[in-house]
């Protein structure tokens, strides 16, 4: 792709890499079979083709962003499949990310949107903001009818009930139940915590299980994937500084052999600390950041190393995986996840058209309701299709997503892996088992 960017634009750090992008687009168009939105919209505009022409016009104008551009450029989901498909290994990822930071720094968004956006930056990175928040909106959701568009859609993906916080969670160490074999950091995150503290319990209680140390310090929190991706570049890296510093006290102390994410989209950003970075004038910073991407690994990956043993007696279950966009375009993570649970005797389901997205994307479900909507219709009707007793996924955004269409218990998978291997049935599949089982709780056998 040619690029026409002046000298003193290429002098930007920024500019010059996404130059370097945009010129290994060779406009082959691989990318419009895979784009959810240009699958769901058919406007080249929506598509990752189309988006990279915008964000070439918008950089080389050195001119405010127009309305059009930026209405295309938050529709993408940044699921990253065109990523996987690219035959030239366009960096899309990188040059989005440049693309909005830049919307955000010359746009004036309609006031509406900017309260909204600071809302949603300033409460979902802060897990006590973020369950005063929804509770507000549970108590709100009777009215939801009373309103339309990204309000009620707020209302109705607000849970009926929030789970208590995990104890498991609020205590730093987690010694291993036998001869300590490796130590790691547990990423507890901000959303998931509110959402479904179990997954972190379950995280724990698999690993400290197969002898593996788990550091949850109570410094770090978001690791700032939801303001990046509304172009809030300062307020990630503020908060991925801090991970980095509070992972970097344990990896320079006792030392680490993982840092573990059970939420896709975090590990994603996680792992691309180096990265963002990079340059950094901070003294030692930009190293410690390379080291924390290089350790940081997803659940799967991890549990993949320990000889996980069933020891729980479950009834046959089907199971239809879902893996999330963050898995497995972003990290590049496919059949790990699944490798493990048939491994353990459950029956791992195919769903159609797994590559495309449910429409949750982090905030995309709050910021474009109608077509987060449609996707998530498309992608329940493909796991409908499976006929499966549940469903499992790495990543809250997709479970709560997904739930909130299907009738079926939708699940982490590490939830799945600490059960069968000794840990307690899923809270979300307490009862719902009855005709599988003739009972919600199933018995332990002798290990």
């Amino acid at each position: 792709m040619k690029t026409e960017f002046s000298l003193l634009q290429l002098a930007d750090p920024k500019t010059a890499r996404s130059n370097d992008i945009l010129r290994k687009c060779v406009h082959c168009g691989f990318c419009t079979a895979t784009c959810p939105t240009y699958l769901e919209l058919g406007d080249e505009r929506d598509s990752p083709r189309g988006r990279i022409y915008l964000i070439q016009q918008m950089l080389e104008s050195g001119k405010a962003a127009e309305a059009s551009t930026v209405q295309h450029l938050d529709r993408c989901l940044s699921c990253l499949s065109c990523m996987t498909t690219c035959p030239s290994g366009v960096d899309y990822m990188h040059l989005v990310e440049h693309g909005r930071e830049y919307v955000e720094e010359t746009y004036k968004r309609p006031l509406f949107d900017r309260g909204l956006r600071a809302v949603l930056g300033a409460i979902l990175p802060r897990p006590k903001l973020f369950r005063l928040a929804l509770r507000a909106a549970g108590l709100a959701r009777p009215l939801k009818g009373l309103f339309r568009g990204r309000l009620r859609a707020m209302l109705e993906l607000a849970p009926l009930h929030l789970p208590a916080p995990s104890k498991l969670s609020e205590t730093r160490q987690h010694k291993a139940a036998s001869e300590r074999k490796m130590r790691v950091v547990l990423m507890t995150g901000c959303a998931q915590e509110v959402l479904n503290p179990e997954i972190n319990a379950a995280t724990i209680r698999l690993f400290t299980r197969f002898g593996v140390e788990v550091i949850t310090p109570p410094e770090a929190g978001c690791c700032g994937a939801l303001p990046l991706h509304m172009g809030q570049e300062e307020p990630a890296l503020k908060l991925a500084r801090t991970n980095i510093l509070a992972w970097a006290a344990e990896m320079e102390g006792e030392g680490l052999d993982a840092i573990l994410i059970n939420t896709s989209g975090c590990g994603t950003t996680v792992k691309d600390y180096g990265n963002l970075f990079a340059g950094n004038a901070e003294p030692g910073l930009a190293e410690k950041a390379v080291k924390i991407a290089g350790l940081t690994m997803d659940i799967s990956e991890f549990a993949e190393k320990l000889d996980l043993q069933r020891t729980m007696n479950i009834p046959p279950l089907k199971v239809a995986y879902h893996s999330a966009c963050s898995l497995q375009h972003g990290q590049r993570i496919r059949e790990t996840p699944k490798v493990l649970l048939k491994a353990l005797d459950f029956e791992v389901a195919e769903v159609p058209e797994g590559h495309i997205c449910c429409g949750s994307a982090g905030t995309y479900n709050l910021l474009q309701p109608e077509l987060s909507a449609r996707l998530k219709e498309r992608k329940v009707g493909n796991i409908r299709k499976t006929a499966p007793d549940l469903v499992a996924a790495g990543n809250i955004g997709c479970i709560t997503q997904i739930a909130s269409g299907l009738d079926l218990p939708v699940v982490h998978t590490v939830e799945l892996l600490d059960w069968a291997t000794g840990g307690p049935i899923p809270p979300t599949l307490e009862g719902r088992l009855a005709a599988k089982e003739g009972t919600g709780h199933m018995v332990h056998e002798s290990v």
